[in-house]
């Protein structure tokens, strides 16, 4: 499948923007690795937000450098910690496997080695809870940062820090402009918006970053327009 994708980044995420100290030092968190346990537990707790709660079936898909290293460095209990809620501080990441059966959390690993077109470090998500499924691909970049790559087979490139919209709606001229117009009303500032479609006049994915929050009858508005088909709002982590 091709996806035609539009990016709109604002000035505060290019390579130009400063580091903090805490950048550097790496993220509070259980261990072994920022990489591999922390990055990994942020990518589960994102979906799980998504997913809109724990799910009833994962399958994980670890590529290239997780597929080697994920039992030994604990990105398989990261992972379930993650898509239970789990923080990358939480103590309880280190009996992830015990929770998720208590939760009934069935999971499924797998491995593939040589995914030449994906991060290093790569991991995907088919969630199922109800009737909902998700699939998400998400990137632990280092030092604890992590990239949402693609939510639902749709470009996403989000961070999970931020106030973050998913909009999933018809391909209609103007949208765009419109929900951007609607949030500007409620002071809202887009940090970043990333539109994704799987065709001309087909269902587009709109993944919309912002300095604060949305208004409750915001998100009701939106959610209620004709062509809005799915709204979802993701709070920054740990709030």
């Amino acid at each position: 499948m091709v996806l035609n994708t539009l990016y709109f980044t604002s000035p505060i995420n290019t390579m130009s923007e400063r580091s903090s100290i805490f950048d550097m030092i790496g993220p509070v968190m259980i261990g072994p690795s920022s990489s591999h346990t922390a990055g990994v537990v942020k990518i589960g707790h994102v979906a799980h937000h998504i997913l809109g709660g724990t799910p009833e079936k994962a399958e994980i898909l670890f590529y290239n450098s997780f597929a080697r290293t994920f039992e030994g460095h604990g990105s398989d209990k990261a992972i379930l910690a993650g898509l239970m809620g789990f923080l990358p501080d939480d103590e309880r990441i280190r009996n992830a496997f015990e929770l998720a059966e208590k939760e009934g959390l069935a999971y499924e690993f797998r491995s593939i080695g040589n995914a030449s077109t994906l991060h290093p470090n790569s991991v995907k998500l088919v969630l199922t809870r109800g009737n909902e499924k998700v699939e998400v691909l998400g990137e632990s970049l280092g030092g604890g940062v992590i990239n949402i790559r693609e939510v639902d087979g749709f470009t996403a490139n989000f961070s999970g820090q931020t106030y973050t919209i998913i909009l999933k709606a018809e391909d209609k001229k103007g949208t765009i402009a419109f929900v951007a117009e609607v949030l500007g009303h409620d002071d809202c500032n887009i940090a970043t918006m990333t539109v994704s479609r799987k065709g001309k006049h087909d269902l587009a994915c709109q993944f919309i970053e912002m300095d604060t929050p949305v208004a409750d009858l915001t998100l009701q508005y939106l959610s209620s327009l004709s062509w809005v088909h799915q709204l979802k709002y993701l709070k920054p982590m740990g709030q």
